[in-house]
């Protein structure tokens, strides 16, 4: 058995389902790697997590559910909340759902690339819930700074950091938009100081089923319809905006993609000492963003297929969508 320096889990949870809950917390509790504290942050009533908790490992003190009122904060903040409760010894940090399944060596797997990074993912095999059925496995691919914050790799669930990429990334970005990830801005930030990787190691199952919040990104259609993608930017400013008339929607769209980028980039050049050496990427995705800057990567991007092209179609529908709400605020 390994024995690093200590380490905290991060769970954030909202209504697991009791039998997938159970199943992770005894799977992070195998761990060959054992000295760490696991922080879960409940988004709702914290008496039925505890009481699932003391069922699936009892008496385990490495196991804290934070006391968090029944306060509803939504998925991206809930992480926030939960990191924030990170015992202030901590060397490094891992990040889990609530209802995969962690290999018994995942973080002995992932834990010496620390060493040389300030953020690490895995790979993860894709089991539908419950039948079980394998759908494949993640085939994430690490990138530049300015790639990881075109198009997110990093899934929270397979990342372990270091914690000083919170030193840069706390208190997360607001943005009234569910694109809003934790695990994105966190990979930004780790780019943006001490590097990422990705591994080929497969550490975990990850469990696909109706209430995923995201779900697998990289099963996103190469050419959705426009009916679709219609219907999903409604569904989302529903939910963002309170409202799927076209200018929420035009709202939404926008902050889904571009809107989101510029919030990320705008936090990075107010929080770095050198945020001079950001120019390339605020002429791409910064509040003065230029198309012509961010044209010439796009298409290498689509080009290496480290985004389908129906992404690069969206993201400049998106694109779209700023200036015509940019011009709404003006008149």
């Amino acid at each position: 058995m390994l024995r690093p320096t200590p380490g905290a889990i991060v769970m954030a949870v909202y209504e697991p389902d009791p039998e997938l809950f159970r199943r992770q917390i005894r799977s992070i509790a195998a761990q060959t790697v054992a000295d760490f504290t696991c922080v879960i942050s409940p988004d709702s009533d914290p008496a039925p997590i505890r009481a699932l908790l003391d069922e699936a490992a009892p008496g385990d003190g490495r196991f804290a559910v934070v006391d968090t009122g029944g306060v509803r904060l939504g998925f991206y903040l809930n992480f926030e909340r939960g990191l924030l409760s990170v015992p202030p010894q901590t060397e490094w940090i891992a990040l889990a759902d609530q209802d995969d399944w962690w290999y018994p060596e995942k973080l002995e797997v992932l834990l010496p690339h620390l060493a040389t990074h300030g953020m690490v993912s895995g790979q993860a095999r894709l089991v539908q819930y419950p039948s079980g059925e394998v759908l494949g496995t993640t085939e994430r691919r690490n990138g530049s700074l300015e790639r990881l914050i075109l198009s997110n790799q990093f899934t929270g669930s397979l990342s372990v950091l270091r914690r000083e990429v919170l030193d840069l990334a706390l208190p997360f970005p607001r943005l009234s938009t569910r694109a809003a990830a934790h695990d994105h801005w966190l990979a930004v930030c780790a780019a943006a100081t001490s590097g990422t990787h990705i591994t080929t190691d497969v550490v975990q199952d990850y469990v696909q089923h109706s209430a995923n919040v995201f779900g697998d990104p990289t099963s996103m259609p190469s050419r959705p319809s426009v009916l679709q993608s219609w219907r999903n930017a409604r569904k989302m400013s529903r939910s963002a905006e309170g409202g799927d008339d076209v200018l929420a929607v035009v709202r939404t769209t926008y902050n889904v993609y571009v809107g989101w980028r510029e919030a990320m980039t705008a936090t990075l050049a107010r929080r770095r000492h050198d945020a001079a050496s950001l120019g390339v990427l605020e002429r791409s995705f910064g509040p003065r963003r230029r198309l012509r800057a961010l044209l010439p990567n796009l298409r290498v991007a689509v080009r290496d297929g480290y985004v389908p092209r129906g992404f690069a179609v969206q993201y400049l529908a998106s694109w779209l969508c700023g200036t015509v709400s940019a011009r709404r605020r003006r008149d």
